[in-house]
């Protein structure tokens, strides 16, 4: 069989139960060369194709060119007014839930007013720090993009509604004390 494109990856899939919405991010390191600019850690949404099997769904998720070591990934799962937070990681053909939790800010935003938040410097594969969930539709909060004058670089800021709440994370380095 024939690869198209050179495309390298993995699939792997999880049933969800009625009513819950799971969405699974991959936790990339930023390569050395740009750590200076960039901050340690970035996540990527994955990819994934849906189908019913009896009442519950059924979710196939796909990593584009996995890493040689494994990849970190954050498993969320959506639920009514509530949100379950797994970290995994994809070592070869195999999904394993870890014991030992990665450091992850988690946080609830609610404003009274309509607002920004977290600007981030924009990369063109918008893979950044930071990601913002509705936790109705379980769609990210995709940012605005503007010129910042003062630093000469394109960046990013999130609007977010009055009287809604958002699901936010973000992966931070672990420093022990």
């Amino acid at each position: 069989m024939e690869e198209e494109n050179n495309l390298h990856g993995k699939y792997f899939s999880i049933t969800e139960p009625q009513g819950t919405s799971t969405v699974i991010y991959q936790v990339n390191r930023t390569e050395k060369e740009y750590l200076k600019t960039s901050p340690k850690y970035t996540v990527e949404r994955l990819e994934y194709a849906e189908e019913f099997v009896g009442r519950n769904k059924k979710k196939t998720f796909f990593v584009e060119n996995p890493a040689p070591d494994g990849n970190p990934l954050v498993i969320l799962s959506f639920a009514k007014e509530r949100v379950v937070v797994n970290m995994g990681f994809l070592d070869y053909d195999i999904v394993k839930i870890s014991k030992k939790p990665m450091p992850l800010k988690c946080t609830s935003i609610y404003n009274e007013e309509e607002t920004e938040y977290k600007e981030f410097a924009y990369t063109p594969n918008m893979k950044r720090p930071i990601s913002i969930i509705d936790p109705e539709t379980t769609e990210e909060i995709k940012p605005t993009l503007y010129f910042d004058d003062e630093t000469n670089e394109v960046k990013g800021k999130c609007k977010l509604k009055p009287h809604k709440q958002y699901f936010a994370f973000e992966i931070r380095e672990h420093k022990d004390k």
